[in-house]
């Protein structure tokens, strides 16, 4: 992948297009995660949350790749954002993923319970001690996102956020910029919804493509904006990894802008989520 694949946000250098191992347990992340690397991905999401670090962890280590030619995300859960717990969760993290760093290290979720101000002063102590190159948010609306930037020592380098054509987060999006930073798109294919929308369809015809990859390929052509697709197939990953031979003019990024209209959220729990822009 070469640079202009690349999300430059506050000295990260972020591969564009990574791979998200939500719901991938035990020998599928395995199996996932070392076929990703074999296709060319660089980029691999995985979270406390998913109890798959492990996996992926030992995925990397059997990959032959150099681990810093990898570039590693994971979160920390909302349980563990007191200042003891946050930082004991980063050490487990390491120990499961059996790496002495993670590439990007981020929030998963706002808290209602602990004061964003204790959550951050431990993150950057973190990143401080080396176990974090760069450290980010999770699911912060633009209200959230200026509380961080203000409270936090160490520059922010990113917020990952539902994100796909059929979603728009425009606001957030625009905050991003405004402070630098990047946004990780994840459920980028609207748990499949995307696939049956009919601009997308016309679009990816046109191009000899589907559309998924239609949907990927536009939030990529956006500046700043990286995309994390999840699959447990082989075919698809590889599928959603044949985004760079091709490129979507500006009349179809403008067509898929206004599909965002619909605001179709996919991802939305109760007692975590807070209230979206």
């Amino acid at each position: 992948m070469n640079e202009s694949h690349t999300v430059n946000a506050h000295g990260a250098s972020i591969p564009a297009l990574g791979f998200g191992t939500f719901e991938l347990l035990d020998t599928d992340a395995y199996r996932m995660v070392r076929a990703a690397l074999g296709i060319g991905y660089r980029h691999i999401d995985t979270a406390q949350l998913y109890r798959n670090e492990q996996a992926v962890g030992r995925a990397v280590a059997d990959s032959g790749l150099a681990r810093e030619d990898i570039f590693i995300t994971t979160k920390v859960w909302v349980d563990r954002f007191s200042a003891a717990e946050l930082r004991q969760s980063v050490v487990e993290s390491l120990q499961r993923l059996n790496m002495q760093y993670v590439d990007l290290l981020l929030l998963h979720w706002p808290s209602r319970s602990v004061p964003l101000e204790q959550t951050l002063a431990t993150l950057n102590a973190v990143k401080r001690d080396g176990w974090a190159r760069h450290v980010g948010v999770s699911n912060f609306t633009t209200v959230l996102i200026n509380q961080a930037v203000d409270l936090s020592e160490s520059v922010l380098v990113n917020n990952q956020v539902e994100y796909h054509p059929l979603l728009n987060q425009d606001k957030v999006l625009a905050c991003l910029r405004q402070h630098g930073m990047s946004l990780t798109a994840y459920s980028p294919l609207a748990n499949g919804e995307v696939f049956a929308d009919p601009v997308l369809q016309r679009i990816a015809a046109v191009h000899n493509k589907n559309a998924g990859q239609v949907a990927l390929r536009w939030l990529i052509q956006q500046q700043g904006v990286i995309a994390i697709p999840r699959s447990s197939s082989e075919t698809h990953a590889q599928s959603n990894f044949d985004i760079f031979d091709f490129q979507l003019s500006t009349e179809e990024m403008l067509e898929l802008n206004q599909l965002t209209r619909q605001n179709r959220r996919t991802i939305n729990p109760a007692g975590l989520a807070p209230d979206w822009d």
